[in-house]
């Protein structure tokens, strides 16, 4: 274990205990009954529920269908309102709960343990290097391309926004997941097509 890190977590308590929520800014989408797409990020999540910020708070009870990086598809109803956004009681089977509370124990210790992001997706070096990155409050900067994958890029830009902020690079919306000299990692919001992935991929 490395020195300092906070203990790891344990995938029984998350399963046991539903509403145990964990602080994890995930970016994604979201659906309500009226079928309109709508872009959020979530502000704590459990196996159970998932608080997220989105524009369109839907009704109490209407069901709700979402899908965020990492953890895929959910569904279920909203449960109450807040400033800023919504609650989702997620309604979702045996086996798709448990995924969940093991997705959620690996996103919680790669955060305590300040693991970059996942690296499970070759990364290639792409012919078209120029892109821009904007960033939440609205500024678009130039950036370079240093790597890219089906999820996520690392850039050399000169911003430096927080981890965890939603940023959009060229066209393709994503999250800040980690900060190294004279750039920023990102992960995207929905995985490239891995059938037209190649060094000619541009964004």
């Amino acid at each position: 274990m490395i020195a300092g890190a906070a203990p790891l977590v344990d995938v029984k308590p998350l399963e046991r205990r539903r509403h145990q929520r964990v602080k994890i800014v995930l970016l994604g989408r979201y659906m309500l009954e009226d079928r309109h797409e709508y872009p959020c990020r979530t502000i704590d999540i459990s196996p159970g529920g998932v608080a997220i910020e989105g524009a369109v708070k839907g009704h109490i009870g209407e069901r709700v269908v979402g899908y965020f990086t990492q953890i895929g598809r959910i569904e279920g109803v909203v449960a109450r309102h807040f400033d800023k956004g919504f609650a989702i009681q997620m309604r979702l089977p045996v086996l798709k709960r448990e995924k969940l509370a093991e997705q959620l124990t690996w996103l919680v210790n790669r955060q305590a343990l300040g693991l970059p992001e996942d690296r499970r997706h070759e990364r290639i070096t792409p012919h078209f290097t120029r892109t821009t990155l904007k960033t939440p409050d609205g500024q678009e900067h130039a950036a370079r391309l240093v790597d890219i994958s089906i999820s996520g890029a690392a850039m050399n830009v000169e911003a430096s926004p927080a981890i965890g902020s939603p940023v959009v690079v060229g066209d393709t919306a994503a999250q800040v997941v980690r900060h190294f000299s004279g750039g920023v990692a990102v992960e995207f919001a929905r995985l490239l097509s891995a059938d037209t992935f190649d060094e000619n991929t541009r964004l």
